[in-house]
């Protein structure tokens, strides 16, 4: 594949994720998106729907990690990097899923902070930025 063809597809998947933060609050449901925004560690926490609230959280993290997954791909054309950004993907799925249902079914105050972030996890491109500079790094070394 072309040079410039790569980097004009990633610049495009890069746009993609940047549409999915600008549109978050029309295309998700989210009440953390607006508790978060406040100063969340001295209100109690919002009315939810836990189902739609996992499921729109989930579909988000799957948005993210396609896009990301195709940003790594394009930079580095590697599919054992693909392979292995997966299993890690899964793994911090099923970890932050875990960890963001507790703080959601059990909402303490002093536990905003951690749910917070956890969350953050989850909706964000956050696992890209680790892995991005962690395998071009390794790609120096080789």
């Amino acid at each position: 594949m072309h040079k410039n063809l790569r980097l004009i597809l990633v610049f495009a998947l890069i746009l993609l994720l940047i549409l999915i933060r600008f549109f978050e609050d029309e295309l998700f449901y989210d009440p953390y998106l607006e508790f978060f925004k406040n100063d969340y560690l001295y209100i109690d926490s919002p009315r939810r729907e836990t189902f739609k609230l996992v499921a729109f959280t989930s579909l988000r993290f799957l948005l993210n990690t396609l896009i990301s997954l195709g940003i790594l791909y394009l930079a580095f054309l590697k599919k054992s990097i693909i392979k292995f950004s997966v299993i890690i993907y899964v793994l911090g799925y099923i970890f932050l899923l875990a960890a963001f249902l507790y703080f959601v079914v059990n909402p303490r105050q002093e536990d905003y902070y951690l749910f917070f972030n956890i969350r953050r996890f989850l909706i964000q491109p956050l696992i890209l930025l680790v892995l991005l500079p962690a395998f071009y790094y390794n790609k120096l070394t080789s």
